[in-house]
């Protein structure tokens, strides 16, 4: 498995993993973000033949990265679910299963629309808007926050940044985005599209790239 990076935010130790998370050590915390679970299932129920072991491969790097970093919390900052209840949220069920004392912590995203009764069935918390958790904030989308005080934790957009070659080529890759007063976490979902980002001089940006974390700046 490839290292994490170390990135100290606040006095807080910050771990920065290839597999799309990060581990906040002095709580023990695992944080993602936009998983998007059921979302192979939901595109084949639309005729549209997705293979459903993108969804399987996605939730054996979840399993990998807690017995990694062996969290007591998983904080899921918006979109763990894709859609309503389908087939493959069975496997989710069955993998909750194999971690009962985990507390999961679930800020509602867009997508997250099954039954507040789905949820409470798994012991998954449910917050709809912001989750404070000492001096940070966890709320899915960034244009939503309310709070002005907290370091804020975000998702949603999927953030990704383009580095730039010889000969006018370039690729693009997600990436951890910290500004001075937030971050966006890449969506740990590896079916999903990125949304550039343009980030000042003064911020960081660590990209993903062959899972390996390269600082850009």
């Amino acid at each position: 498995m490839h290292a994490p990076v170390s990135h100290k935010l606040f006095e807080q130790q910050l771990w920065l993993s290839p597999h799309r998370c990060i581990f906040w050590e002095e709580e023990k915390t695992l944080i993602v973000s936009d998983l998007h679970f059921g979302k192979t299932g939901h595109f084949r129920k639309s005729g549209i033949a997705v293979p459903q072991n993108v969804y399987k491969e996605d939730l054996q790097r979840l399993v990998n990265q807690l017995q990694y970093f062996q969290p007591k919390q998983l904080i899921v900052v918006g979109d763990l679910f894709h859609s309503r209840e389908n087939k493959e949220l069975e496997l989710f069920r069955k993998w909750r299963h194999d971690f009962p004392h985990l507390e999961i912590h679930l800020v509602k995203g867009n997508h997250d629309i099954l039954h507040d009764s789905w949820y409470q069935e798994l012991g998954i918390h449910v917050t709809p808007g912001e989750l404070q958790v000492h001096d940070f904030c966890f709320r899915h989308d960034l244009e939503q926050c309310t709070t002005q005080s907290s370091y804020l934790f975000s998702g949603h957009i999927h953030p990704g940044v383009r580095i730039r070659g010889a000969a006018k080529q370039s690729l693009s890759f997600p990436c951890f985005y910290f500004a001075s007063q937030f971050c966006v976490l890449p969506a740990f979902s590896r079916f999903t599209g990125i949304a550039l980002v343009r980030p000042e001089d003064h911020e960081n940006v660590f990209a993903i790239v062959n899972n390996n974390i390269v600082q850009l700046q």
